[in-house]
């Protein structure tokens, strides 16, 4: 499979739906009667881990600032024979976030799965980055993954649980163009890591997915700032294309599952060997 097809900045194509379907002859029921709450649901990595979730079980919680699109999402999975409940929830918002932990728990149950997939980005020379573009990027990113995490401890305190903040290879090597998305990224990392080292034995585990380039509509607004050199790019590509949603959202179920039982502040690099 050659790294060109595989590069379709959102579009899908025969490669993408092959590799989906590959996932979907994996799926397993490790969650059955769990609810799972996965932000960012209303396309992309964060659709793909709704419905990988929802296949295997979970009563999914499926949250995004994007009303049509969340809905869209938990209808094909109810249309498939899952469970989802669709949340509109701003992850900046304390408020928001507040409110939708209390609708889920009393909708669903408390949590048991957490899964922070939603995020921005974007390229930008630093020099000339707007200050509120800078904030927007680490409050969705960074502030978001915090406030939904704070809400929902207290019920994987008490029942146990797994947290999975899906950061991406940019937090552990420098991007071009990407100081606000690798400051995020990264920031993500040691807040997760923190996590793990404070609930340790407490029955709450919290690990990171670092994805590389995936394929999603996100990825196809994606443009370099005026002047910048494309040969920065060549830096984030490797010979095995982009990854699929799906193939994203296969490592952030083991993480979230009891199979991965003894794992705890773990960062899994699925960036198709950008950071060997």
């Amino acid at each position: 499979m050659s790294p060109i097809q595989r590069v379709t900045l959102g579009q899908g194509g025969d490669e993408h739906e092959a590799a989906d379907a590959a996932m979907a002859g994996m799926v397993i029921a490790r969650f059955e009667g769990r609810v799972a709450v996965v932000t960012g649901a209303g396309s992309g990595i964060g659709r793909g881990v709704a419905q990988r979730l929802a296949a295997e079980g979970a009563l999914v919680a499926a949250l995004d600032v994007s009303t049509d699109a969340v809905v869209e999402t938990v209808a094909g999975i109810v249309a498939s024979g899952g469970t989802a409940v669709a949340y509109t929830c701003d992850v900046t918002s304390e408020t928001s976030v507040a409110d939708t932990m209390a609708s889920i728990v009393t909708d669903l149950g408390p949590p048991r799965v957490v899964c922070n997939v939603a995020g921005i980005g974007g390229f930008f020379h630093t020099a000339d980055m707007p200050f509120d573009r800078w904030q927007k990027i680490l409050a969705v990113n960074l502030t978001g993954p915090f406030l939904v995490c704070r809400a929902a401890l207290p019920h994987l305190l008490e029942h146990g649980g797994s947290i999975v903040n899906v950061a991406s290879n940019t937090a552990l090597m420098g991007q071009a163009y990407s100081a606000a998305y690798c400051a995020s990224k990264g920031g993500l990392l040691m807040f997760t890591k923190a996590l793990a080292a404070e609930y340790l034995g407490k029955g709450v585990r919290a690990n990171v997915v670092a994805p590389g380039g995936t394929d999603t509509p996100l990825l196809g607004t994606f443009g370099l700032p005026e002047g910048a050199d494309p040969k920065q790019l060549t830096k984030i590509m490797t010979p095995m294309g982009f990854s699929t949603p799906a193939e994203i959202a296969a490592s952030i179920a083991f993480l979230a599952s009891d199979e991965s039982s003894y794992t705890t502040g773990a960062v899994l690099s699925v960036d198709g060997g950008l950071t060997v």
